[in-house]
């Protein structure tokens, strides 16, 4: 495998706390090596990134997670990401996550508890949005769940619903899109065990269920999903850490393995990334193991498009760390990491 397997990978990072903003790179499609290529510095606080593929090409997204709240495009054409357009005001506070559903970009804006709804224009390019839906509730901690805090957005499998979790509320509430007006519209809220706090969401490749990952309790809510009613069922939790870890963890990203059969957190605090297995019914997710995240708290990973290697951004020791996985036992094992202050996100193209 040489030059024609590479790919490429876009890292975002928090400006604010010495981040370079979005920074390229090459993957060799080999090693899993990732190669610095390039840097954009345009957009405050790029924290998290989304990648759609545009009547002209592929159009990087990326939130501005500040309180004023933003989103911007790039073209990734060139070694280094240019932006397309300006910043564009998402009307919300402190933007974590931002997807895409038919033509339009959603934002799960944190501070302000709410998902905004933004067209996209013939370059890809965002416009002012069109909808915000306000979550409405509070949960028992009293510091991190005074209100509500919409920490992700994304649709089903099915396209036809999209979800957004909220830590704050502790619940996960799914609605209908009607993209011609550009606006979200609730179809039902599923309550998740008081003060766990969820914080995202990955659902098995089957479309059948979910797995919910809490960040004030380090659990996996593990979820049915009917797609026809667009119900969302618990069925159960599971611990992402082994017996007798002492201090607070904050687990922040869980990913589920191409095949189902297995799946992943990243655990802050902790530094690691769990190891869960999924039996023949994807209601039963074991912790297997823990693995250090090569790095200090991980806040997001990544499978590269094969499925064969796991990337997780270690916000604090500046890095992102790249592991071959085990195809039979799904341990991930460290290869590599390129410096990346502040890394907070990292997808592929």
């Amino acid at each position: 495998m040489g030059e024609a397997s590479a790919g490429r990978a876009f890292i975002g990072s928090f400006t604010s706390a010495g981040g370079r903003g979005i920074i390229a790179a090459t993957v060799d499609g080999e090693t899993g090596r990732l190669t610095e290529t390039g840097v954009s510095d345009a957009l405050a606080d790029p924290s998290y990134l989304a990648l759609a593929i545009g009547l002209r090409g592929p159009v990087l997204y990326a939130v501005s997670e500040t309180p004023e709240g933003a989103v911007a495009a790039f073209d990734i054409e060139g070694p280094s990401p240019k932006p397309v357009g300006s910043r564009v005001p998402v009307c919300g506070e402190g933007p974590t996550h931002l997807a895409l559903a038919a033509g339009h970009l959603l934002t799960a804006n944190y501070s302000s508890g709410s998902v905004s709804v933004l067209p996209l224009g013939t370059a890809g390019e965002p416009g002012g949005a069109t909808g915000v839906l306000q979550h409405e509730g509070t949960g028992p901690d009293p510091e991190r769940q005074r209100s509500p805090h919409a920490h992700q957005v994304l649709p089903d499998p099915s396209g036809r619903w999209v979800l957004a979790v909220d830590l704050g509320t502790d619940s996960v509430r799914i609605c209908a899109f009607d993209p011609r007006a550009g606006e979200l519209i609730l179809h039902g809220e599923t309550a998740l065990r008081p003060g766990t706090g969820p914080r995202h969401l990955a659902f098995h490749p089957a479309g059948s269920h979910a797995y919910v990952l809490n960040e004030l309790e380090p659990t996996l809510t593990v979820c049915r999903w009917d797609a026809d009613a667009g119900v969302l069922e618990p069925l159960g939790e599971q611990s992402v850490l082994p017996p007798g870890v002492a201090g607070r963890v904050y687990p922040s990203e869980v990913v589920v393995s191409h095949d189902g059969r297995h799946l992943w957190t990243a655990n802050r605090g902790h530094d690691s990334i769990a190891v869960l297995t999924l039996d023949e019914t994807r209601e039963r997710a074991e912790l297997v193991t823990t693995v250090p995240c090569g790095g200090h708290w991980p806040r997001d990973l990544a499978l590269d498009p094969t499925g064969r290697r796991l990337y997780a951004a270690n916000e604090r020791s500046g890095d992102v760390t790249w592991f071959d996985i085990d195809p039979d036992t799904g341990v991930p094992h460290r290869a590599g990491s390129l410096a990346a202050p502040a890394a907070s996100c990292v997808i592929f193209a």
